[in-house]
């Protein structure tokens, strides 16, 4: 079951900094290492409802474990602060549904979590 890191990415004023140009020369090849596949970069969303200011980043990891350890890796972190410290972001980890899932199902699990 595949794991996405999903970054909801703003950069102050539009335009990178030298520094945050220097995170996405040196960020795929940290990702390597741990399978990390870039489905998704800087990309434009088209907003359906809400509201979502900025661009999309997704990375697809084999399992959450791997992304953790990716995160946590000396050499991500070594960069990191090239990013934080120049963009905005808000880092999220989501887990696929398995193979046989179903939405019906899902409403039928909490139906019977509920007691009906």
């Amino acid at each position: 079951m595949s794991t996405y890191l999903i970054n909801h990415l703003r950069i102050p004023g539009g335009v990178p900094t030298e520094e945050s140009l220097r995170y996405l020369e040196q960020v795929e090849a940290t990702t390597k290492a741990y399978g990390g596949k870039w489905l998704v970069m800087d990309a434009e969303v088209q907003v359906l409802e809400g509201t979502w200011p900025g661009s999309a980043v997704l990375i697809e990891f084999k399992d959450a474990e791997t992304a953790k350890a990716w995160y946590n890796s000396a050499e991500y972190q070594a960069i990191l602060s090239l990013r934080v410290d120049h963009t905005i972001n808000d880092l999220i980890l989501v887990d696929s549904v398995g193979p046989d899932f179903t939405v019906a199902g899902y409403a039928q699990q909490i139906r019977t979590l509920l007691g009906q």
